[in-house]
């Protein structure tokens, strides 16, 4: 079962912060990163979580 996040991201198409809910995936660098849609618009976003 892949790991969920539920908070804040910024949403560069609305310009303002959104609660969002997504799901974690590591990067190719290492980093965890949520990544979901904005309620709002529908624009995906993400979050960047710290090292894995």
């Amino acid at each position: 079962m892949a790991e969920t996040y539920k908070g804040e991201a910024y949403c560069v198409k609305c310009k303002e912060k959104r609660q969002f809910e997504g799901i974690v995936n590591v990067s190719d660098s290492g980093r965890r990163m949520a990544k979901g849609k904005c309620p709002v618009c529908g624009t995906t976003v993400n979050r960047i979580l710290g090292k894995a």
